[in-house]
């Protein structure tokens, strides 16, 4: 029996190798080749793909290109389009990714349910039996005598179903389950992964049917499968939350139909994911008094302004060096921060050990969260509660600045609908028109910060 011939591919670009490599020669990128099987020649080397443009190719004018806005579906799950940029659109091709049981399947069902009594749509399961999908729906009370069921896993039927149905939208319950009868690897493959995806993307394009795709995640958290898979769908979402929580966010990293960075919030219930009006209130805690080390921040989530309370603790080290503990904020960002507060404050944490969280679980990236940070760690410090009441946002640069941060008038309406009176922002971010209820105060330099908080006092 002849030996099977292996090929390595680097899971970031796709890239091929006769032989194993600690680092891919085409993107540099380190311990990313994988060894899959080699395709057969005559048949998985060639594409059996038709042009996206019917007829003879000729150049056009972007001028004399017609435009119009891409039609939004809803799918009835009012945080779920927020995520999408206002629902799906026709022949796009969403991936949604996440940790194993945090939901992805039950909100698709969900989604689908709701759609079903009005639109022709698709369920595709390769993970689990029609049984098992069955009892899901009866556990969460969905109304799915109008959803069709395909338990399969081979890339050509499904194709021919979904070609033959002509659904709206089609669910694929995971993309990492197929494989195609052109590839000879097995199911889950770079190679495998790439093709399906390929193929099922063309579809879409073609026939204007809305494909969701389903993906795992790597332990690291990044979606299994090699990196272009990313780059072929139109939009990317990932499911985030604890398991042991009830609570869910879905986040837009990547949409060619709206905005990134979007963000969804659901709340975990025994009839299924239901949406969050007020996120707001999930990421503030409810202390019966004034604590030590809490402060408000007022962060951008997309369109949507969250507020999160940032909280920290700082200690006497124990040991040899401090410790800088941040989650749910960039950790390099936190040492930074206190180097900035040393120098231009006379404020010095270095023989202190500081801890930094983000209450509820949700991840800031933004930068608008340095003065909170800092308030934050200033308050602990020192054991004194910050004002009752109080709202920050702010980037603090290594000069001492702060610098205005986006949507800032959003961010202190949002403030002043939840009942908040007085907010520290950046001297840009003050409103012309002073607003109700709210005191603004603004300053330029983290100094003048830390002489506020002193006047607060």
């Amino acid at each position: 029996m002849a030996k099977t011939k292996s090929i390595y591919t680097c899971t970031e670009c796709g890239a091929q190798s006769p032989k194993w490599q600690g680092q891919c020669s085409a993107c540099n990128a380190w311990n990313t080749l994988v060894e899959t099987v080699a395709e057969a020649g005559g048949k998985g080397s060639g594409h059996r793909f038709e042009s996206l443009a019917p007829g003879t190719p000729r150049l056009q004018a972007l001028s004399e290109i017609e435009t119009r806005e891409a039609a939004r579906l809803p799918t009835g799950l009012s945080e779920f389009d927020r995520a999408l940029g206002g629902g799906l659109v026709a022949g796009g091709v969403v991936l949604i990714g996440g940790d194993p049981g945090i939901g992805k399947s039950t909100l698709l069902l969900q989604a689908l349910a709701a759609l079903a009594p009005q639109h022709k749509v698709l369920y595709v399961s390769g993970e689990e039996s029609g049984q098992q999908v069955a009892l899901r729906a009866r556990r969460l009370q969905l109304d799915v005598e109008r959803l069709p069921l395909l338990a399969e896993i081979n890339l050509e039927r499904i194709l021919g179903v979904v070609q033959t149905e002509k659904p709206q939208v089609a669910v694929i319950d995971s993309i990492q389950t197929l494989w195609s009868d052109q590839l000879t690897s097995a199911p889950g493959s770079v190679a495998q992964v790439r093709e399906c995806a390929a193929q099922l993307t063309r579809l879409a394009k073609q026939t204007g049917v809305t494909v969701i795709l389903v993906g795992h995640v790597t332990k690291e958290g990044a979606l299994a499968g090699p990196r272009v898979l990313e780059h072929i769908v139109d939009t990317v979402l990932y499911f985030e939350g604890d398991t042991h929580s009830s609570f869910r966010l879905i986040r837009a990293v990547k949409n060619r139909y709206g905005a990134v960075n979007e963000l969804g919030v659901f709340g975990m219930t025994d009839k299924g994911l239901k949406g969050v009006s007020n996120p707001s209130a999930l990421f503030l805690s409810q202390h019966g008094q004034e604590v030590a080390g809490s402060c408000v921040l007022v962060t951008q989530e997309g369109t949507r302004p969250l507020l999160v309370e940032i909280q920290a603790l700082v200690d006497t080290t124990m040991g040899g060096s401090p410790r800088r503990l941040s989650v749910g904020l960039e950790q390099n960002r936190l040492a930074m921060l206190l180097a900035v507060l040393h120098r231009h404050a006379g404020i010095g944490c270095f023989d202190q050990d500081v801890f930094v969280n983000a209450v509820g679980g949700v991840k800031i990236s933004e930068p608008a969260a340095d003065l909170p940070v800092l308030l934050a760690i200033i308050s602990s410090l020192k054991n004194r509660p910050l004002p009752e009441k109080l709202v920050v946002f702010g980037e603090v640069g290594l000069a001492g600045e702060i610098r205005p941060a986006p949507r800032g008038q959003e961010r202190l309406k949002e403030a002043a609908k939840l009942g908040f009176t007085r907010a520290l922002v950046p001297e840009a971010n003050k409103p012309r028109q002073p607003l109700p209820g709210l005191e603004v105060v603004a300053v330029s330099r983290i100094e003048q910060a830390v002489e506020r908080l002193r006047d607060w006092e």
